[in-house]
């Protein structure tokens, strides 16, 4: 299909099913949505002008729902992908060569002879996700070829909505579609994205992010075997529960923290190792308070606190994800509300030692709590923690009154409501 036909068919409500029921687009967004896709046609064709065989792709961002730093100790978590997406405008070429522009970025342009090696000055580049994810699909004994892209985020950066996950996503999806007739799962493509983010980005991570934008809706992820993670989607819908899901950027500064965000595995492997493990995972809370003082002498008291978050916090994920399936929203928000507590006082992921006069997490969190004191709803830190986001479950009804507070005490913009997205990774038919 040519840009022309493809601005035509959006202009006359051709993806607005999609957009509505894959997407999970309101109603009222619906027009803002036709014209975002317009206009990232029309940079297409400016790009890389107007040519036939034009596709079009989806891939949302993704919140931690519950788990907050279980994943890298082998623990459990609940993950969502969130209605704010990268899209893209792409059409296969005859060379083996990837061409992507993302929208405030220079253009990658990688070929594939690229993906033979990992190569160390590649590293932090989008040319090495680019050239993992080929690596990856090839190893897997799937089929690459060359592509033009352009694609578009709303998948805001410091969010703590992954939007470098959703972008390794939309690589493997773009070549699934357009090389494979789509027959790679979801769940691959997100294992395939972590691969190029270990191996080709140069960056260790979990696999909750890229499974979660994969994927798509409410998940739980049993990283037990991290090999074989057990992934499982859970048909929950928060909307029609009558809640929004907003995350508050407090606007908090990320630099030096690295060492904050390292010491929560390390400290929770130090204990492990005093069992004779690798990671906490089948350590029991009795079994650590047994021991305390023997973990107090050896890791320090931060370190047991860290771990004892980590035993209640997997257990609590499992019963969370128990009353999702059950539809039982009070006792889900019973297990965000302790996650936020246990967080706050165990994991201590709320704000950094380094400068205790800054502390925007702890100070949306108060604000929230005193809001939510007599509603229904629910709060708790949000990702890696130490600054960025908090989440809390606000009533539909009340969401424009919390988004104005938020925005009052951390600037315009600063709360985004979001809902959970149905779909994963997908292309969009016209």
């Amino acid at each position: 299909m040519k840009i022309s036909d493809i601005k035509n068919k959006i202009s006359a409500g051709a993806l607005d099913s999609a957009l509505k029921c894959e997407c999970s687009v309101s109603e009222d967004k619906i027009l803002s949505e036709r014209e975002r896709y317009i206009n990232a046609a029309d940079k297409f064709k400016e790009i890389y002008g107007e040519t036939d065989g034009v596709r079009i792709f989806s891939v949302g961002g993704r919140s931690e729902i519950s788990g907050n730093h279980t994943d890298h100790n082998h623990g459990r978590v609940i993950a969502a992908s969130v209605n704010l997406d990268i899209l893209a405008v792409a059409v296969p070429t005859d060379d083996s060569t990837v061409r992507i522009k993302s929208e405030g970025f220079p253009e990658d342009v990688v070929d594939e002879k690229l993906c033979a090696a990992t190569s160390a000055e590649l590293f932090y580049t989008s040319k090495s996700i680019i050239a993992g994810m080929q690596r990856a699909f090839l190893d897997a004994g799937y089929k690459i070829g060359g592509f033009n892209a352009y694609t578009v985020s709303n998948v805001l950066k410091g969010s703590g909505l992954s939007s470098s996950a959703a972008f390794e996503v939309m690589v493997g999806n773009i070549l699934n579609y357009l090389y494979n007739d789509g027959n790679v799962s979801n769940t691959e493509i997100a294992k395939m994205a972590q691969f190029a983010e270990n191996k080709y980005f140069g960056k260790p991570c979990g696999l909750m992010d890229q499974t979660a934008c994969a994927v798509g809706g409410f998940i739980a992820i049993d990283f037990e075997d991290p090999a074989s993670p057990v992934i499982e989607s859970i048909d929950f819908d928060m909307t029609k529960a009558g809640y929004s899901l907003c995350i508050v950027n407090t606007g908090g500064n990320h630099a030096d923290l690295n060492e904050d965000y390292a010491s929560v595995p390390s400290e929770m492997k130090s204990v492990a190792q005093i069992f004779g493990r690798d990671v906490l995972r089948g350590i029991t809370s009795d079994e650590l308070i047994t021991r305390a003082a023997d973990i107090r002498t050896k890791a320090g008291d931060r370190a047991f606190l860290r771990a004892m978050h980590f035993t209640a916090e997997n257990e609590r994920v499992a019963a969370q994800a128990d009353a999702l399936r059950q539809g039982d929203i009070d006792a889900f928000f019973d297990g965000v509300r302790n996650s936020g507590n246990s967080s706050f006082k165990y994991l201590q992921n709320v704000y950094t030692t380094k400068n205790v006069a800054e502390q925007g997490l702890s100070l949306a969190l108060c604000i929230t709590e005193n809001y939510l004191a007599e509603k229904r709803a629910a709060c708790r830190v949000h990702g890696g923690g130490f600054a960025g986001t908090i989440q809390a479950f606000i009533p539909i009804a009340d969401t424009d009154e919390y988004k104005s507070l938020m925005d009052s005490v951390f600037g315009k913009g600063a709360c985004y409501a979001l809902s959970i997205r149905r779909a994963g990774a997908i292309e969009l038919k016209l």
